[in-house]
C-alpha cells in the first residue's frame, strides 16, 4: 500500500448529508461520541479507509484473525424527509505523519464531495482541568453554522488557538472543496477516556443539526469514568504524601551528616 485509499462496501444516495468525523484524540472524545452515535442510530457500514500513515501493526480479534488499522464510514438515513442524513466516520488511529494527516483529510474530503456532502463536522477534545459540566468550543467556516451552534450552547474558540490533527485540517482544507466545516471541541482532562465531554459535544451536535438520539445511555460510561478519576486522584495524593515523607527523611539525613 503506497497511498491512502477508500474501499467502498455499498453505494448510498443520501439526502442532504452531514459528514461527522471523530477519531481518537484527547480524552477519546471524538471516538466515544462516534461509537455511541453509530450504536444508537444503528448506522450501516458503507466504506473503509486504509492508509500507510497509520501505525505499523495489525489488530488481532478473539478468533485470532488479524486486520490492518483503518477508518470506517457509516450511514444513517434520517426518517424525516426534510432533515439531514448522516455519514459517520471514525477509526483506530490518526495518522502518525504530517504528510499522512493531509493525505487522509484530502481523501476524506474527496469522499464527502462524491457523496454530495455540504457540511462536515469534526469532533475533538479541548485540554483543560474542569470539575463542572464540560463546555464545548467551536470553530467553523460558515457564520450561519457558528450562530446555530452558539444558539445550541457552544462557545466560540479562542482566537489564535490551534486545532491539531485531522479535526483541524479538515476545516482548513474544506474551503478548497467548497464544503462548510464545523469543529466541536469538548473540555476534557485528556489523559483518560471522557464520555462526559462526548455527551456535551453530542448535545450541541443534535441541537445544531436537528436529529434525535437518546444520550442517557452514556451515563453508565460517565459513572465508570468518574470512578476511574477518583481512583487516580487518590493514588496521586498517596504518591505525593510518600514523596513528601521521603523528602523529609532525606533532609534529616543531610542535617545529621552536617
Amino acid at each position: 500500500m503506497k497511498e491512502t485509499y477508500i474501499k467502498e462496501l455499498q453505494q448510498i444516495q443520501p439526502n442532504n448529508p452531514v459528514l461527522i468525523e471523530g477519531l481518537p484524540g484527547l480524552g477519546l472524545v471524538g471516538k466515544i461520541a462516534m461509537r455511541y452515535l453509530i450504536k444508537q442510530l444503528k448506522a450501516q457500514k458503507i466504506a473503509y479507509l486504509y492508509s500507510p500513515h497509520f501505525p505499523y501493526f495489525v489488530l488481532v480479534n478473539k478468533k485470532g484473525n488479524v486486520r490492518l488499522l483503518r477508518g470506517t464510514f457509516y450511514y444513517w438515513k434520517n426518517p424525516k424527509e426534510d432533515a439531514n442524513d448522516l455519514i459517520l466516520f471514525t477509526g483506530d488511529s490518526q495518522s502518525q505523519t504530517i504528510e499522512g494527516q493531509y493525505e487522509i483529510a484530502d481523501c476524506l474530503l474527496d469522499y464527502a464531495e462524491k457523496s454530495h456532502v455540504h457540511t462536515i463536522v469534526t469532533i475533538g477534545g479541548y485540554r483543560v482541568e474542569t470539575k463542572d459540566k464540560p463546555k464545548v468550543f467551536i470553530a467553523a467556516t460558515n457564520p450561519d453554522t457558528i450562530n446555530r451552534s452558539v444558539t445550541a450552547g457552544a462557545i466560540l474558540s479562542l482566537s489564535g488557538s490551534p486545532i491539531v490533527g485531522t479535526a483541524g485540517l479538515i476545516l482548513g482544507l474544506s474551503k478548497f472543496k467548497k464544503i462548510d466545516a464545523l469543529c466541536l471541541l469538548g473540555e476534557t482532562r485528556g489523559y483518560i477516556p471522557d464520555p462526559l465531554a462526548a455527551k456535551s459535544v453530542l448535545e450541541i451536535l443534535k441541537s445544531t443539526f436537528k436529529f434525535d438520539v437518546d444520550l442517557t445511555k452514556l451515563d453508565e460510561e460517565i459513572a465508570r469514568a468518574e470512578k476511574m478519576v477518583a481512583h487516580l486522584q487518590t493514588f496521586e495524593e498517596k504518591r505525593a504524601l510518600q514523596a513528601e515523607e521521603i523528602r523529609k527523611e532525606d533532609e534529616k539525613k543531610t542535617t545529621y551528616i552536617s
